[in-house]
């Protein structure tokens, strides 16, 4: 059994500014998927810029924080931000919706496309196998924050968690004793959901994209590799305390927003190969 240690969120403080880990792992995602998209780019008969590629992170950024901040607030906290809007703009905070994001994101590339002349899933083929890395830091700064945790288990890396720190946390989700000084042992799901989405479906849709393939098949691969992820791990997640078990007393709503992913990504990849004319 471990115990979560004690993290300071801020990396730095200087008076009124503040840089904290959160939007650290942030930024180190978009970095790593802006390095690997010009790595892409640059192969022969690519089809990419550098500059389309640069402008390619404007608009996955902008998509991110804005549908990430957007959806939180409609999927799981509308009555918090409707008692305090400006929490909207606290992203160190932490607070974002994969599945809000990868609308912002989708609504974005839209745009892009447009503005490319080019067919929308060319650029979510090309962009599918970068957003695990932005997937796997994004869940490293959950960690450090001390949020999205997984129920009480047994395993040797199971994490007690201190209760006058996360304070919520023990009485809300957990409904611990006032005087409770740590959680039970509690899975780390952010780390499990790190390698998952993060390294392992950066690994399987970086070979599998490495190899021409069907329009949509990189884009549906990723819909149904991160789904069949996500919905695994919430089996062991702690629902949100205002939300909880939407049925079944393990059903919850990131699993419900993941079943369209799935249906999706399975469509994609049916489409993608009963017409193979058009390869990436």
């Amino acid at each position: 059994m471990l115990t979560y240690p004690s993290i300071n969120h801020e990396v730095i403080s200087l008076g009124p500014l503040s840089v904290h880990w959160y939007g650290i792992m942030y930024l180190v995602g978009f970095t790593g998927g802006w390095w690997l998209a010009r790595r892409r780019a640059a192969l022969p008969e690519s089809g990419w810029s550098r500059q389309q590629v640069d402008d390619l992170l404007f608009y996955v950024v902008l998509g991110v924080i804005l549908g990430g901040r957007i959806g939180y607030a409609l999927f799981y906290g509308m009555e918090y931000f409707l008692a305090d809007p400006l929490s909207l703009f606290r992203i160190w905070e932490g607070g974002m919706s994969f599945h809000g994001g990868l609308l912002g994101v989708l609504v974005a590339m839209w745009f892009y496309a447009r503005r490319l002349s080019r067919p929308f899933f060319q650029l979510t083929d090309f962009l599918a196998p970068l957003i695990p890395v932005g997937l796997g830091t994004g869940r490293l700064g959950n960690f450090i924050n001390g949020e999205l945790w997984g129920a009480p288990g047994d395993v040797p890396w199971a994490m007690r968690v201190s209760c006058e720190r996360f304070s919520a946390l023990c009485q809300s989700k957990l409904q611990l004793s006032p005087t409770a000084e740590f959680t039970p042992p509690l899975h780390p799901t952010q780390l499990y959901e790190s390698l998952l989405e993060g390294a392992v479906l950066f690994a399987l849709l970086w070979l599998y994209s490495s190899r021409p393939r069907p329009l949509m098949a990189v884009s549906g691969l990723f819909l149904v590799g991160y789904g069949m992820f996500r919905f695994g791990v919430e089996f062991l997640r702690l629902p949100d305390a205002h939300i909880g078990y939407l049925a079944f007393d393990w059903f919850t709503m990131g699993q419900l927003l993941t079943l369209p992913m799935l249906a999706g990504g399975l469509l994609l990849l049916f489409m993608a190969y009963r017409n193979p004319g058009s390869v990436n």
